[in-house]
């Protein structure tokens, strides 16, 4: 089956070009042109993922991002001026899962959503390893994607769970931001890319706290994050 693509940006003539790239390389897409009609779009439950500008009138990006993720986890892919790391930052922190900055290539936008797509649609490895993984406090169903502290359930972004996911494989060691973005992201770490620091700081708020009272997931400096193994 063909992935669903939603693209919400109010720039037609831009959206029409990555459409015709995208449908080209195999995708169905749907195009809206303000964030209300997003907002709805997105609650159907009908796509793999949505990409969506931060610039748009009326209901900008941001605030389309926040109403989504008030009912969905769909993946979705911020597009941002170039330089304006306020709107990256604040993007993440809302629950995106990555960002590209515009201008951008048709290109470089089906090469960062097919990243996307790969790691929050792959199969389990058939490697031996457990079906479920257990840390402490924190449990994982890698196959349903799904994640629970304490037995309560955890609401994880696709990349937070595919973030947590290589941090619970390595559970007691330290894991650098370079393996996390590449296995978690599906892509190298850019220079000056915050990403992955500002998707750990929100994993951070939902995940427990362990005996000492400390949080599960620990800075190790210069060497990346490590999610304690008591």
């Amino acid at each position: 089956m063909k992935s669903k693509v939603l693209l919400i940006d109010d720039d037609v003539e831009l959206v029409s070009m990555f459409q015709e790239y995208l449908e080209q390389e195999g995708f169905e897409v749907k195009t809206v042109h303000d964030g209300e009609a997003g907002t709805a779009e997105a609650g159907t439950g009908s796509y793999a993922i949505a990409v969506l500008d931060v610039m748009m009138p009326r209901m900008n990006g941001l605030e389309t991002l926040r109403r989504i993720r008030t009912h969905s986890q769909l993946p979705i892919l911020m597009l941002t001026a170039r330089g304006d790391d306020t709107d990256r930052i604040v993007g993440l922190e809302l629950g995106a899962d990555d960002y590209v900055t515009k201008p951008c290539t048709p290109r470089e936008l089906t090469a960062r959503i097919r990243a996307i797509l790969r790691r929050a649609q792959s199969a389990p490895l058939d490697n031996g390893m457990p079906a479920t993984l257990t840390v402490g406090q924190l449990t994982m169903w890698p196959e349903q994607r799904r994640a629970a502290w304490a037995g309560n359930k955890l609401e994880l972004t696709s990349t937070e769970f595919n973030l947590l996911e290589v941090l619970a494989r390595n559970a007691g060691k330290p894991v650098s931001k370079n393996t996390l973005s590449e296995q978690g992201l599906g892509r190298p770490l850019a220079r000056f890319d915050r990403n992955i620091d500002v998707h750990l700081s929100s994993l951070r708020h939902k995940l427990g706290t362990i005996a000492d009272g400390r949080s599960c997931l620990q800075t190790v400096y210069r060497l990346g994050y490590q999610l304690i193994k008591e």
